[in-house]
C-alpha cells in the first residue's frame, strides 16, 4: 500500500499574497556583509599573513627593542638570505602591517599599531 502525502505551499495564500506566517528559508542578515572592495583588501592582507616566515618576521619586529628592527638583524633568526627577507618584508609593508624607514644602507621596519587589530576585528565578526 502506498500512502500519498499532500504538499501545501505555505509561502503563498490562495489569493497569491505572501503569507505573513511563512517561515523564511534563510536567516536574515544581522549586520552589513563585506563589500567586494573590502573583501579584496582583507584577502590580500590575510594572504600576506599566511606565510610562516612572514608571521615570524612580524613577531620579531613587534618584540624588538623600541618596536623596530633592522633588516640586518632579521636574516639570522629566520635563516634566510637578506634578499629573501627583504621580499617578505616588502609584502608585509605593502599590506600595511609594517612601515619602512631607510637609514644609510639599511632599512628599519616598525609594526603599524592598528594593522593587526583591523584584521582581528573583521575576522572576529565573521
Amino acid at each position: 500500500m502506498v500512502t500519498m502525502l499532500e504538499i501545501t505551499d505555505v509561502s503563498v495564500t490562495r489569493n497569491g499574497d505572501a503569507d505573513a506566517g511563512a517561515v523564511a528559508c534563510c536567516a536574515p542578515l544581522v549586520r552589513e556583509p563585506l563589500d567586494a572592495e573590502a573583501a579584496e583588501l582583507l584577502a590580500r592582507n590575510i594572504k600576506a599573513l599566511a606565510d610562516p616566515t612572514r608571521l615570524r618576521l612580524l613577531s620579531i619586529v613587534a618584540a624588538s627593542d623600541g618596536g623596530e628592527a633592522c633588516v640586518c638583524d632579521l636574516t639570522a633568526p629566520v635563516g634566510l638570505s637578506q634578499p629573501t627577507v627583504s621580499h617578505h618584508l616588502k609584502i608585509l609593508t605593502d599590506a600595511g602591517f609594517l612601515t619602512r624607514s631607510k637609514r644609510g644602507t639599511w632599512a628599519y621596519y616598525r609594526l603599524v599599531p592598528t594593522a593587526l587589530d583591523d584584521v582581528a576585528r573583521v575576522l572576529g565578526s565573521v
